[in-house]
Order: structure tokens, then C-alpha cells, then sequence
């Protein structure tokens, strides 16, 4: 039987192929043993710290970051250790992004919006008023270019902002008075953050800033004549029925509000990368099992609210959301004007919100009309 020949040059190209693919091999091997060496030497436990702006064992808000530092340290079996502290506890629930820049605690969970005086820019990675839910929220962090925004702002600050939970669509409140008009607004003392907040005080109002755990004894003493906190959930385990008659709604001024987890940036990247890994991880879960809760829990709670406590459910009427959605976006657009940096993140907001507004109109519009439709 006659043999091919093969040509003396293939067969040297066949050599020099086969050598490097073992080469390729044994490297591969060899830098995922030393990759598995460097994790297995590495067997320091570490004790972080973890600040939050909510009262300890709050439904949801509270309880999510204990859930957080469970399953990171299941995940990494052990080497990190996360201990959760609620508002006040370490710092106060205003005071946590400065904590966590200066290193006081490792990870902050918090809301992005009550850092606008330090930059401007921070309502958009958090809720704006009339803006996007909370899945849209989400798609344009993650698809949209809004992850990138965010971590250009808070590197200066030593930090690293993760997206940590989302409320989804909130109440618009607990209010001591009827609101039938405008009119009603007028001089009303509403603890209401961010940019809501400014649109509530050109409507006539109130607006105070003040951290959580402080609300009820300001209802109750009368303070404040009305307030905003989440929804019906977290509201109940709040006990603020018990200190308002009235639960207004829609939640024009926080339609999707993103939680966010904060990592000091030198902790974090002095970290092993498994570690690392495995918080982003852990914040990612984090991020669904909060709207997932309040999603699954609104409902039922709410019903308790209405049916066992007489709580006065209230729609606010169409003019005075018509003039508080004019006012909104008076209020953002003025925002977008503050600086150069804060305008490109409303431009990549505003490009996204027109974008997803758009498709919605013939997606989640449509089908929740059509599913809202009287029967014959």
C-alpha cells in the first residue's frame, strides 16, 4: 500500500502546532493551580461591618442586608463575616456615606438620594419623580450605562455604589388631613426626601428631611402633618396607622426607588477576587429578593391596613398629580443643569426613559389596560 508523502514544511507546521497546544494546556493548568493555590492560601476570616439607614428588623429594608451577609458568608464559606448594624446603631442613617468613605464600616445599604448635596447627580441612581419603575430602573443601571455613571461619581468619595433592592412603586403617603385640592397642600409639614421633596415645596408645602427612625414620634406629636415612607409592607410593621388617618397614593415621587449597597473602594480592592466576587454576587440577590418580598407582601398588607385598621385609602386627585408631574419636571430639569457631569447622567436617563417609555406603551400598558378591562 503506497503511503502519502507529507510535505517536510506541514510537517514541521504540525509540530510546532502540537508543541503549543500542550504548551497551552500546561499553562492552563498551571495558572488554574496557582489560582486555586492562591485561594486556598488564603484562608483569613474577615470581619466587615455593615451600616444601614434602617431600623434594625424593618420588613424588607431591614432585614434584606442580614440576608445579604448570610448568604456571602455561606458563599464563601466562612472567610467573610458581615455584621449588620441598623440606623443608629453605629452611625446615623443619614451619616452612612461618609462612614463608609472614611472606613468607619465597610458596606453601607442606603438610598443614593440623600447625597445630593454632595453630588448632584445622585436622585437619578435612586428614584426620580415620574420617572421609571423599578424593572426600568434596574435594565438601564445594568444595560444603560447607569453603572458606569454611578461609579465615575462616587470614586472620589472612596466608594463603590452596587444597586442593593428596590421598592418598587410606593404610596404617596400617611397624611393627618384630606387632600382634595391643591389648596390642601399649602403649609403642610411632610417629611419627604430629594427631589421629591423640592416639588412638594413649589406646590406649596412643607418638605422635611429626617432619617427614618424618627417619624413616628414626629406624627405623633405633631411634628409633622404627614409623611412618606414606602409601602404598605414596611408602613404596617412602622405602625404609622396609628398616627394618620389617611394613605394616599400613587407614589409619583419615587415610582421605582433603587436601594444602594456601598463598598469602601480600598477594602474592597485589597480583597481576593473570589471575595470580591462573591459580595457583587450577594448584592445582586440582594438587589431581586427586596422587590420580590415587597412584591409578594404589599398586597396582603395593605388589606390588613384597610380592613382591620379602617384606614382611609385615598387617590390623590388627577390636577393635583397633573400639577406636581408639571412641577417635576421643572425640578429635573433644573437638576440636569447644575453641572457638566450631572448633565450627561440626565442624558443617558432621559435616553433610556424615552426609549423603554416607548415600548412600554405597547408592552405593560397595554396588557395591564386590556387585563383591567370591565367583563360583558
Amino acid at each position: 500500500m503506497h503511503l502519502y508523502r507529507i510535505p517536510r514544511r506541514l510537517t514541521w507546521l504540525f509540530f510546532c502546532t502540537a508543541i503549543a497546544g500542550v504548551l497551552t494546556a500546561c499553562s492552563g493548568e498551571q495558572q488554574g493551580a496557582v489560582t486555586q493555590s492562591v485561594i486556598a492560601s488564603d484562608q483569613r476570616v474577615y470581619q466587615w461591618k455593615m451600616i444601614t439607614s434602617w431600623p434594625k428588623n424593618l420588613p424588607a429594608l431591614g432585614t434584606s442586608p442580614e440576608y445579604f451577609a448570610g448568604i456571602v458568608e455561606k458563599m464563601s464559606n466562612g472567610r467573610m463575616r458581615i455584621r449588620v448594624y441598623g440606623a443608629n446603631e453605629l452611625v446615623g442613617g443619614l451619616e452612612v456615606f461618609d462612614a463608609v468613605s472614611q472606613g468607619v464600616a465597610e458596606i453601607g445599604h442606603t438610598g443614593a438620594y440623600y447625597w445630593q448635596g454632595k453630588i448632584p447627580g445622585t436622585p437619578f441612581f435612586s428614584s426620580i419623580p415620574f420617572g421609571m419603575t423599578s424593572y426600568e430602573q434596574n435594565a438601564w443601571l445594568r444595560f444603560g450605562g447607569g453603572n458606569e455613571l454611578w461609579r465615575e461619581i462616587y470614586a472620589p468619595f472612596n466608594l463603590i455604589p452596587v444597586r442593593g433592592g428596590n421598592s418598587g412603586v410606593q404610596m404617596f403617603g400617611w397624611f393627618n388631613r384630606e387632600i382634595n385640592s391643591l389648596r390642601d397642600l399649602q403649609g403642610l409639614k411632610m417629611r419627604i426626601p430629594s427631589l421629591g421633596g423640592e416639588v412638594f415645596r413649589r406646590a406649596g408645602g412643607v418638605p422635611v428631611t429626617m432619617q427614618v427612625s424618627e417619624v413616628f414620634t414626629a406624627l405623633q406629636t405633631g411634628a409633622l402633618d404627614a409623611t412618606e415612607f414606602v409601602s404598605p409592607y414596611n408602613d404596617l410593621a412602622a405602625g404609622y396607622h396609628t398616627v394618620a388617618d389617611y394613605y394616599y397614593y400613587p407614589g409619583w415621587h419615587e415610582p421605582g426607588s433603587t436601594l444602594e449597597t456601598i463598598f469602601n473602594k480600598s477594602a474592597f480592592e485589597a480583597l481576593p477576587e473570589d471575595l470580591q466576587a462573591i459580595l457583587m454576587a450577594g448584592t445582586e440577590v440582594m438587589n431581586q429578593l427586596l422587590l420580590d418580598e415587597l412584591t409578594a407582601k404589599n398586597n396582603e398588607a395593605l388589606r390588613v391596613l384597610v380592613d382591620d385598621y379602617d384606614v382611609q385609602l385615598r387617590k390623590l386627585p388627577d390636577d393635583v398629580l397633573l400639577e406636581l408631574r408639571r412641577l417635576s419636571d421643572e425640578v429635573v430639569l433644573e437638576l440636569a443643569q447644575s453641572d457638566e457631569t450631572t448633565a450627561r447622567i440626565y442624558q443617558s436617563w432621559k435616553r433610556f426613559k424615552d426609549g423603554v417609555m416607548n415600548y412600554n406603551r405597547i408592552a405593560e400598558e397595554a396588557f395591564i389596560e386590556a387585563r383591567n378591562l370591565p367583563a360583558k
